[in-house]
């Protein structure tokens, strides 16, 4: 696994990248920051990507977070990609639930079972 600077580790599988993110918090925009810089690369490549994000890390985020997911989302559907998440924390899942983003975002219990719900 290579650690991408600052926010992820990154794995390939299949036909996916499998970007697990590290920080057990994602909290101010310098965070946010650093994970955007971290996951744009992944999918800014010619051809459709296919992205699983593994949040089984993650105890606490902001919801700006939410906005930055949006965007990513937006980026690899026009590239007729696929973007599945994971291991999302029942406390953060809620903010999913709220948001009504749970009907929007793909959303697996685990990477094992997000990998192979890519089509």
């Amino acid at each position: 696994m290579d650690q991408v600077s600052p926010k992820i580790e990154v794995e390939y599988a299949q036909s996916a990248a499998i970007a697990t993110l590290t920080d057990e918090k994602i909290l101010d925009e310098a965070d946010i920051h650093g994970l955007e810089e971290s996951i744009m690369p992944l999918i800014e490549s010619p051809g459709n990507i296919n992205l699983v994000l593994d949040f089984s890390n993650v105890k606490f985020m902001t919801s700006a977070v939410l906005g930055l997911l949006i965007r990513i989302s937006r980026k690899i559907y026009e590239s007729q990609g696929q973007m599945k998440l994971c291991g999302i924390n029942p406390k953060i899942k809620e903010i999913f639930k709220i948001t009504r983003l749970d009907r929007v975002f793909d959303i697996h219990t685990d990477r094992y079972e997000a990998i192979r719900s890519l089509d």
